[in-house]
């Protein structure tokens, strides 16, 4: 059995394309999956191949314990995607999967790994920046009131009790991540970062993810699209179009 079979556990991919020359792996939200991302690779470029990264918890590893916090988190990831790291490779993650993907990048920095040549965080102020209203640790229905607030969570699941139970746990094993460990500051990244928001999202306006920018040696770009924190899925086509750009740049950059 090849190291990329061992290792799919981690990785969903909704279209997959053996001649790509370059792997976007894309890191969900709080409480979201892999399939989130399982109708994007149909308005990428046709040489990436887009790599959904699941996380214990939910759909085929449900079984499996959530993590509760950060840096365990991104230890597991960087040995568990390493085998699938073996071509260029770019990074998007919203929201929590945007704070996930730049400690992941860090951890690979650290171990002497390869580094993503594109991180495109979403809908998350800089990680620097303190979260002025932690959830993670509020009495259920504060906390229920918090993530209806968000506006991510379809009402049938906060309103049917069996499937509540199921998935609370889960929202606050990653709210958890998100917000328990407080940052310590590194060097900046030499890859390029770009950051994408919701003109409507007061949770990370344009002052929150031009931040981003002290995180970078390279180059920096903030883009604002209509909607709140769930733009990705307002203006989906417009992320996408915008997503496509970038990762166009990063395969004209790449040898022949």
């Amino acid at each position: 059995m090849s190291m990329e079979s061992i290792s799919d556990i981690w990785i969903g991919r909704p279209r997959p394309n053996p001649a790509a020359r370059l792997r976007l792996f894309c890191f969900p939200y709080a409480g979201g999956s892999a399939s989130v991302f399982s109708t994007w690779p149909h308005q990428l470029p046709p040489q990436v191949e887009l790599c959904a990264v699941r996380l214990p918890g939910r759909e085929a590893r449900m079984s499996e314990p959530p993590f509760e916090r950060l840096t365990p988190l991104v230890r597991a990831l960087a040995t568990g995607l390493a085998p699938w790291m073996t071509r260029p490779f770019a990074f998007y993650g919203h929201s929590l999967g945007a704070l996930v993907s730049f400690e992941l990048a860090r951890e690979l920095r650290r171990r002497g790994a390869p580094l993503p040549r594109r991180l495109l965080v979403s809908g998350r102020r800089a990680p620097h920046l303190p979260i002025s209203d932690p959830a993670h640790d509020l009495p259920d229905r504060e906390f229920l009131s918090w993530i209806r607030a968000l506006g991510g969570t379809p009402e049938e699941i906060l309103r049917e009790p069996e499937l509540l139970a199921m998935f609370l746990p889960i929202l606050r094993a990653d709210v958890a991540v998100n917000e328990a460990e407080p940052f310590v500051a590194e060097p900046p990244l030499e890859c390029p970062i770009s950051a994408f928001g919701g003109l409507a999202d007061d949770r990370a306006g344009r002052a929150e993810l031009e931040a981003w920018r002290e995180h970078t040696r390279g180059p920096f770009t903030v883009e604002m699209f209509p909607g709140g924190h769930f733009f990705l899925r307002s203006a989906r086509d417009l992320l996408l179009r915008s997503v496509s750009a970038h990762l166009d740049d990063v395969l004209r950059a790449l040898p022949a």
